[in-house]
């Protein structure tokens, strides 16, 4: 893949640019300017901010590979998750900001103790060390190399770190959301751009139909049994991994707690949801076109769908570089700059929302209870040696992934047996007032127990599980929120001053509707969420 001297100065110059930036923006002169912004971020910026650490290099990679294999199915994670930030948006959003924590195991603590605290932030940090930013380098590394063969994988990784890492250690969560406005900017111009030089290649959107519309690449209900997302799974296994992900997810709602307020913490996540509507069109489409216009110039390419495996082995084809390969073959010479950009922001948003989301975990929930007499600067440098340490390991970590190609390939699966417990854990905290600290504890470690079990028998033994994973994931939550119920009505009464504090109850919607009247229906968060709602049944029934 042979890139042109420009599009190697446009990447150049946008990366020093993205840098400079990011810096010139930095807010550290006091913990809260360092961890949250300031908690003064306004809609535009939290939406762009949330779009731009939420989609991975491996995101472009994957969305785009599943398009090639499987189609439009992938998409279901995307609209499902939509609505899942509609609730998040509605119900939990204004208890985290209202609250001022600063980390999502903070707010455990409040509703119930700090042993819930303590597990939940342990294992987060642990998961955004060794998967998160490990992974995030790895997988960008691997596109890199894909595009410049002759460089050195450890190399890369050690640029890619040093990028990121430089204004999110000095600047802290400002510089990275500042960094975020431009990347999700360039992300969604840059895809849109290959989207629609690929649909030209492909001779339109009719002929795109007519290619894919009798099977079932352009449907996104899929038969029980579909290896990709069954139906059922759909429906009922999304949603925790969805709501794992942007309500219970440091690296995702530390962007929502620097909101200026929750009507602006709102509005950004719907923002983002709307965003997300368009990822189909700008990440996973141009996979399914690369199917269709022969991207590996394979003869006798199957019409079914087949596997990722079994495209490697028969035919040589390795999806994950379909999205390369497309930028590489359809873009002229400096759009191929504009998009690689892309790609490269993909990556350092990521991966600097990680740096920021572990280093305020460990500073606010273990640090400064430790040193109770920190003050605001000497937190700022412990999280600033915090995100140095978590970088350097993550650096010397990423190139043994490939070692252990588990780690890369089965993260969703991973995520979805360790996600519910937490998922449960958080729903009867605001839900129902009975739930105390015991139960929280015994469901969220029944359920990390559950889950270890499921992963040993089938990753150590070799025991094979039936059912996909989305299917599992609600068995693992139901589960656990049975202990939690159990043990709750088992024991003592929680503290009636959390629970008035921190649960949800019909007087707060009451309040919130008459806070509304008056308001014009474009500031209405409330009809702002039945557009997207709307939007999202639209879009499903379109590919139904």
């Amino acid at each position: 893949m042979n890139i042109s001297i420009v599009d190697i100065i446009i990447l150049t110059l946008f990366i020093v640019g993205i840098v400079w930036w990011a810096l010139r923006n930095g807010k550290s002169s006091d913990s809260t300017s360092y961890f949250l912004a300031g908690r003064n971020m306004s809609w535009p910026v939290v939406g762009l901010s949330l779009f731009a650490a939420s989609v991975s290099s491996s995101t472009l990679m994957g969305h785009s590979g599943e398009g090639f294999i499987t189609g439009v199915a992938v998409f279901n994670y995307n609209w499902i998750s939509v609505l899942v930030m509609v609730f998040f948006a509605l119900f939990f959003l204004p208890f985290y900001i209202k609250s001022g924590i600063f980390t999502m195991p903070e707010f455990l603590e409040k509703r119930f103790d700090k042993r819930s605290r303590y597990y939940f932030s342990f294992i987060t940090i642990f998961g955004n060390v060794f998967l998160d930013a490990a992974a995030t380098l790895y997988t960008g590394a691997l596109i890199i190399k894909l595009i410049f063969p002759e460089a050195d994988l450890f190399w890369i990784i050690l640029i890619m770190a040093v990028v990121a890492g430089s204004y999110t250690i000095i600047g802290g969560l400002s510089s990275a959301i500042n960094a975020d406005m431009i990347q999700a900017t360039i992300l969604i111009i840059g895809s849109g751009i290959l989207y629609f030089f690929a649909l030209h290649e492909i001779g339109g959107w009719e002929e795109l139909y007519s290619r894919f519309g009798d099977g079932v690449w352009l449907k996104l209900t899929r038969p029980i049994d579909d290896p990709t997302v069954p139906w059922l799974g759909m429906w009922i296994g999304i949603p925790i991994l969805g709501f794992y992900f942007w309500a219970n997810n440091q690296v995702m709602v530390q962007r929502v707690l620097s909101a200026r307020s929750i009507d602006h913490g709102r509005k950004g996540v719907l923002f983002v949801g709307f965003l997300y509507l368009f990822t189909l069109f700008i990440f996973i489409l141009p996979g399914l076109i690369g199917r269709g216009i022969n991207l590996f110039g394979v003869e006798n390419l199957p019409n079914e769908i087949v596997d990722g495996g079994t495209l490697k082995s028969t035919f040589g084809i390795n999806t994950d570089q379909v999205y390369p390969r497309l930028i590489v073959k359809l873009l002229p010479v400096g759009l191929i700059g504009l998009i690689l950009a892309a790609m490269i922001s993909a990556l350092t948003s990521t991966l600097s929302a990680t740096l920021s989301s572990v280093s305020t975990l460990f500073t606010m929930d273990f640090y400064s209870r430790f040193d109770k007499n920190a003050d605001s600067k000497k937190l700022v440098k412990v999280g600033r040696i915090t995100s140095l340490v978590v970088l350097v390991i993550a650096i010397l970590w990423a190139p043994f992934i490939q070692r252990f190609d588990s780690l890369v390939s089965y993260y969703q699966e991973v995520v979805s047996y360790l996600a519910p417990p937490i998922v449960g854990t958080f729903f009867l905290g605001l839900f129902w007032k009975r739930s105390n600290a015991k139960g929280a504890l015994w469901g969220l470690i029944s359920g990390i127990l559950v889950a270890a079990g499921i992963m040993v028998s089938k990753y150590i033994f070799g025991v094979t599980i039936p059912y996909h994973f989305l299917l599992i994931a609600p068995v693992v939550m139901v589960f656990s929120i049975g202990v939690n119920v159990c043990v709750s009505l088992l024991s003592g009464q929680p503290d009636p001053e959390k629970v008035a504090q921190n649960t949800w109850t019909i007087k707060i919607w009451k309040e919130e509707t008459e806070e509304l009247k008056g308001v014009v229906w474009y500031k209405n968060f409330r009809v702002l969420a039945i557009l997207l709602v709307i939007a999202c049944f639209t879009m499903y029934f379109l590919f139904v």
